[in-house]
């Protein structure tokens, strides 16, 4: 027992060291995230967000599309639970739409088992729903839809991401260290996803980015042609795209593009 015990310790200790390293691993010279004074503006986005429900309570902009319901996975981003997106749920079924969220609750990166069980959860209400499901995933989120969709492109009718670091190197942007030390894995060597994930799904492809985005680098989740079908401009930090009301009117308009055939 006491060799058991002693064995568990070092794995621990090994373990944590390995964390450690990860997390202070070098970033490469042409890698880089948003800018210290870009970052620290994240820390406004409550009351950027308060603002701006202000706006919308008083006008409120979003109308349900006649003869639209589409249903809609949301994935949350690193470290976050679906009720972070409370909001983008409930406008998106005030627009008709029938939302789910990924089932996995909070958000730590991804492991063969739980993304497996993600996976299967989509084709299980693609198959209940009678139709594709429409995939938006918020930062790390988004890079898990885009690999559902490669996995299985028939539960799949659009993929929305939002923030999400698609393109370029992994490290381009102010989080990578510590999904390092909580997943216990090289940001660009994790154990889903065989193919770079800059590589476009096989459906319509939509990427939300944000010039004001402060821990993941514009250009990568901008993406560039080729890696998406079309990318839209939004005004919000990255921490707002889960419920700033400007980026759910922009995911209920790009929802309606399905049924437009654009």
């Amino acid at each position: 027992m006491l060799r058991d015990a002693s064995a568990r310790v070092a794995d621990w200790r090994r373990e944590i060291a390995k964390r450690g390293a990860l997390a202070f691993q070098a970033r490469p010279s042409e890698a880089r995230g948003p800018a210290l004074p870009r970052l620290l503006s994240e820390l406004k986005t409550p009351y950027e967000l308060w603002s701006a429900g202000r706006v919308e309570r008083r006008e409120p902009s979003i109308v349900p599309p006649p003869g639209v319901s589409r249903p809609v996975m949301l994935l949350p981003g690193f470290g976050t639970h679906p009720v972070r997106m409370k909001g983008l749920a409930h406008a998106l079924e005030s627009a008709g739409h029938r939302v789910s969220d990924w089932g996995l609750g909070f958000n730590f990166g991804p492991s063969a088992d739980r993304f497996d069980r993600l996976c299967e959860r989509v084709v299980t209400l693609a198959r209940r729903e009678g139709q594709p499901l429409v995939l938006v995933g918020w930062s790390l989120g988004g890079l898990f839809a885009r690999e559902i969709a490669h996995r299985h492109p028939e539960a799949v009718a659009m993929v929305i991401t939002m923030g999400s670091p698609f393109s370029g190197d992994r490290r381009a942007n102010n989080a990578w260290r510590a999904y390092q030390a909580i997943t216990g894995h090289a940001v660009d060597a994790p154990p889903v996803g065989e193919r770079c994930f800059g590589a476009k799904p096989p459906v319509p492809t939509i990427a939300l980015w944000s010039p004001r985005d402060g821990i993941v680098s514009p250009r990568s989740s901008c993406g560039r042609p080729g890696e998406r079908d079309r990318a839209v401009a939004l005004r919000c930090t990255h921490l707002g795209f889960a419920g700033h009301p400007e980026v759910a009117r922009t995911v209920v308009s790009q929802i309606t593009t399905l049924d437009r055939g654009e």
